[in-house]
């Protein structure tokens, strides 16, 4: 399984007229085919009355095969899409997303150069895209006292880790999650900062 990834840090938008058509594409964030969809509902209003409205998402890893998707939006089938989509899979870039907006403009291109076209934007604006690394976390508990609970939360917000749900007894089980590639540190400084007194467990 992939432990960490790539993702999107920004909105990236790349402008190209290519044989008189104007091709506007938009690389962005996208963890779900909703927030795609949103996405291409505000760039219809910021780019209206375009001729296509193409687009492709890799909702997850850059692995995933499963939450992933294209349109070619009226352009010959596999000639928009699909070449979007593979550009995409190739950058091992996850929880990313693209629509390419265009303005015909009177020359047609034919299925090799729409395969180009579409994915002409991508391929430059890849290498400029600001990215950040994604950890998958796990779910990790421990018990504390009252007066660690400060220090537990401060440790595991050190270790970019979340807070999921916090029992209140005589003692306090704390429910978060984690990287596993922070486990080991995270205990090891859990352990100096309590004198050997805590340790937290890791599903994973």
């Amino acid at each position: 399984m992939t432990e960490q990834y790539l993702i999107p840090n920004q909105t990236l938008t790349i402008e190209e007229d290519i044989k008189h058509s104007r091709f506007i594409t938009v690389l962005f964030h996208c963890c779900s085919e909703t927030e795609l969809k949103c996405a291409l509902t505000n760039l219809k209003v910021e780019y209206p009355g375009a001729n296509h409205y193409c687009y492709a998402f890799v909702a997850s890893d850059p692995q995933n095969s499963i939450a992933i998707g294209s349109s070619d939006d009226g352009e010959p089938a596999g000639s928009a899409g699909r070449p979007m989509l593979a550009t995409l899979q190739g950058s091992g870039i996850g929880e990313i997303g693209a629509v390419v907006v265009r303005y015909f403009g009177g020359t047609k291109l034919g299925v090799g150069g729409l395969v180009r076209a579409y994915s002409s934007g991508i391929k430059s604006g890849l290498p400029e895209l600001a990215t950040v690394t994604k950890y998958i976390r796990y779910s990790s508990s421990l018990i504390c006292s009252y007066p660690q609970l400060n220090n537990v939360e401060y440790l595991i917000n050190q270790f970019d880790g979340v807070i999921i749900n916090k029992v209140f007894t005589d003692a306090i089980e704390v429910e978060f999650e984690i990287a596993k590639t922070f486990h080991d540190d995270f205990n090891r400084e859990l352990a100096t900062q309590t004198q050997g007194q805590l340790k937290a467990k890791f599903n994973v």
